[in-house]
């Protein structure tokens, strides 16, 4: 097991709704000292955060999180503030309400403008593998790779289970080559954590992984 690759892949992330800005400054530290993907934390520590890692890590943020069901027009002007105080990567969640009514060109329509917000930075898009059916993942599959955005995520970790090994199986199967996979939420070991990449993730959201590795040392 390569423990760096796996820190390399993680986004270090810290989203609760009490996290303070000495606890963002906590993980801040510890993904420098660990060499993580990035820092996934909440909108309002952004600018802070910017200001703190002075570009030694990259910073992530969530739109629409966690429920998703803000209108389009307010997860465009999230996105654009996010990318504005110095968002590297954004993390965004699906309106799970309209895919589920079959509303695949608003779900498509609103991922392509927050995708044209982000202008070059990373979008990951959150489908919330927990709430849909094999059929609905696999048409977020579609439409995601359709969208032009760069990644599918699992799981926002804030609902009734996080990433699965099925699931991103299902995923590395019907994503376009554009498209890469992001595991989220209960990742809680480094095997876990290795199977996941092993069965297609370029990415792990998870706040364990540094934490499993910190004890060890």
């Amino acid at each position: 097991m390569d423990v760096n690759k796996i820190l390399a892949a993680c986004d270090h992330t810290l989203l609760l709704q009490d996290a303070t800005w000495d606890e963002i400054k906590v993980i801040c530290d510890d993904a420098k000292k660990y060499g993580t993907a990035s820092v996934c934390i909440p909108p309002c520590y952004v600018r802070a955060a910017k200001e703190y890692l002075k570009g030694d890590v990259k910073i992530c943020t969530v739109i629409g999180f966690p429920n998703g069901n803000m209108t389009t027009e307010t997860k465009v002007f999230e996105t654009r503030d996010a990318i504005e105080k110095g968002a590297d990567e954004i993390d965004m969640v699906i309106n799970i309400g309209m895919l589920k009514a079959g509303e695949y060109d608003y779900v498509l329509d609103e991922i392509k403008q927050i995708k044209e917000a982000c202008e070059s930075h990373i979008l990951k898009v959150i489908i919330e593998t927990c709430l849909l059916t094999d059929e609905e993942k696999v048409r977020m599959c579609e439409i995601v790779t359709a969208s032009g955005a760069d990644y599918i995520k699992t799981s926002t970790g804030f609902s009734t289970a996080g990433a699965t090994f099925d699931d991103v199986r299902l995923f590395a199967e019907h994503i376009g080559d554009n498209v890469k996979i992001k595991a989220a939420g209960g990742i809680s070991s480094l095997e876990d954590a290795e199977e996941f990449m092993k069965l297609g993730a370029d990415r792990l959201g998870t706040s364990r992984i540094v934490k499993i590795v910190k004890s060890t040392i």
